[in-house]
């Protein structure tokens, strides 16, 4: 069976199919008969619990380190604390009930009592008692349990969509690709794909239902086309394009270590987008002039029992700006709400959660936060190039606001006598309409602007990126966002500030020659793009790309532009 979605991640995937499931824990009290088959369950459940937790603790050892490896090895404490099995066991004989049940009620008892206490370390271990349990439920209950940080086998992972606690979590190494029922091109899935180097298609609608496990899979994630289980001449075809595929990569590895330069002798900087410190070896593979756009949300949104403290804030901005040598570094503060929650922290539930109480709203009306993000800044600006970089600006209020809070933080800074760079860039992102229209405004308070267009894109066309409905409306190149590119582009050229991009297009080999031509100085993608888009640029005359851009801004339609572009470039 042949299905068509977007292809999100480039590459050729074959290989099995192993089907993610992220369904609810059902429980139902029952009285039982036979009391002793419910012990057993329990306890077979705990000991195939603890059998996966010390294969996931020994590969985290050997291959993340001792830290990651703790986080195991207090789930297997809790499996071991005879309280809690012991005390299901108890409720099991006593009031006769399933084995599931009794486990999770003594589960919200021992979480309800960790969470009460005044001691942080102890709130802190109710959430392992939430994840080992739930684990050992699952077995009960006879739910699949995929643990794909243990995963040792090479597999295409089909799932509804995948959480970024599942993508910071995987054995990546045994992931050939990814197949989700949503997403679009922006969504979190495909960004990580591209990010990791692993082939995707995203939108599949149902491809869950579709395909089960043990299938057999061949994908292309340019064109997005998938089929299960081909005969062999398709998997042949598949095998030979995925040759070709690792072929054209290995002809970029040419362009490492050149500069991007247009024909005619123009420089713009090829940046990269990371969500980790980890990132950072994906980012020196594929010859990054430097990462413009860290995403610290994944640093919040990997814990599951609190906020990163300033240490861990500090330790992870410090391996970044020592990994990449002194290349410029663009860290883009706390951007949090919209689709991207914190299991520790509680919003309120908003009818617009992506125009609502997120990002930069949220930092300024929790200043505790913010500070504590921006001492850790400051504090890590001593072992790099860093430039700090606000998002989901609106107003030139919210911008002086930010700035202000830094000035209070460095004055705490320089009485405590810490040290920190007097050479931080402060910028802020282009993501929302009304800050465009007034960039003329804003860029004489900023060293430079980052044109986020995944947001820019939606909130511009008044389009749900994730709405596979309206998906056709989420057009980049629909005239009314090209405008307030070459708007904001202009208005800094005239103060004298650089503009960069961080959002999807700035990779998107059709957008390349139009940014190229309206001016942009860096461009930031997923690591994989950065290659091929120094290959493009080096083979384009700055001047030719003025005047493309300039007639392309002339058309009416978005559909008049592609269609331009792709005579244009024999696409």
């Amino acid at each position: 069976m042949m299905y068509k979605g977007t292809g999100a991640s480039p590459g050729i995937a074959l290989g099995k199919a192993l089907v993610i499931e992220h369904s609810e824990l059902v429980i139902e009290k029952k009285t039982i008969d036979n009391i002793d088959i419910e012990i057993q369950k329990l306890q077979d459940a705990v000991k195939i619990s603890k059998e996966e937790l010390i294969k996931v603790k020994e590969k985290a050892l050997s291959e993340l380190g001792e830290h990651e490896a703790e986080i195991f090895e207090a789930h297997l404490l809790v499996l071991e604390d005879p309280e809690l099995i012991d005390s299901a066991i108890s409720k099991i004989k006593d009031e006769k009930v399933n084995a599931d049940y009794a486990l999770n009620e003594i589960k919200e008892m021992f979480v309800s009592m960790f969470e009460s206490m005044d001691n942080e370390y102890m709130r802190e271990r109710a959430a392992d008692i939430k994840d080992v349990t739930n684990r050992v439920l699952r077995h009960i209950l006879g739910i699949k349990v995929v643990d794909l940080a243990g995963l040792d086998e090479e597999v295409v992972l089909i799932a509804h969509d995948l959480t970024p606690s599942d993508t910071a979590t995987m054995n990546k190494s045994m992931v050939l690709g990814f197949l989700t029922d949503i997403g679009g091109r922006t969504s979190h899935t495909a960004i990580m794909a591209r990010t990791l180097e692993i082939a995707a298609v995203v939108g599949l609608n149902d491809i869950t239902k579709k395909v089960k496990d043990g299938d057999y899979i061949v994908f292309n994630g340019d064109t997005g086309e998938v089929i299960v289980n081909p005969d062999e001449e398709t998997k042949d075809k598949y095998a030979s394009l995925k040759s070709e595929f690792e072929e054209y990569r290995k002809s970029l590895e040419l362009l490492k270590g050149q500069a991007s330069i247009t024909t005619d002798g123009r420089h713009v900087e090829l940046a990269g987008n990371i969500g980790s410190p980890n990132d950072v070896e994906g980012l020196i593979k594929n010859d990054a002039e430097g990462v413009g756009l860290y995403r610290t949300e994944f640093l919040y949104m990997d814990k599951e029992d609190g906020f990163p403290s300033e240490e861990e804030q500090y330790e992870a901005y410090k391996a970044v700006l020592e990994g990449m040598n002194n290349k410029p570094i663009v860290i883009r503060t706390l951007d949090i709400g919209g689709d991207k929650e914190l299991p520790y922290f509680e919003m309120e539930p908003e009818m617009n959660p992506f125009l609502g109480y997120r990002a930069i709203r949220l930092c300024l009306d929790r200043k505790d936060i913010f500070k504590t993000q921006l001492r850790a800044l400051y504090r890590a600006s001593i072992h790099g190039k860093l430039r700090i970089m606000f998002p989901m600006i609106s107003s030139l209020e919210e911008l002086l606001s930010a700035k202000e809070i830094i000035k209070e933080v460095l004055a705490q800074m320089d009485n405590e006598g810490i040290a920190y760079s007097n050479d931080v860039e402060v910028g802020m992102m282009i993501e929302i309409p009304s800050a465009a229209v007034i960039s003329d405004v804003l860029a004489k308070h900023v060293d430079f602007f980052s044109i986020g267009t995944n947001d820019l894109i939606q909130y511009t066309c008044a389009v749900d990126r994730m709405n596979q409905k309206i998906s056709h409306l989420y057009n980049q190149f629909n005239p009314a966002v090209l405008r307030l590119i070459k708007m904001v582009i202009d208005n800094a050229h005239k103060e004298g500030k650089w503009v960069g991009m961080c959002g999807e297009s700035a990779g998107d080999q059709r957008m390349i020659p139009i940014l190229l031509g309206f001016g942009l100085d860096e461009f930031s993608m997923s690591p994989i793009s950065i290659l091929p888009a120094r290959k493009l640029i080096t083979s384009l005359s700055y001047e030719d790309m003025k005047k493309f851009a300039e007639e392309v801004l002339t058309m009416g339609t978005a559909k008049e532009v592609k269609e331009y572009i792709d005579k244009t470039f024999n696409i």
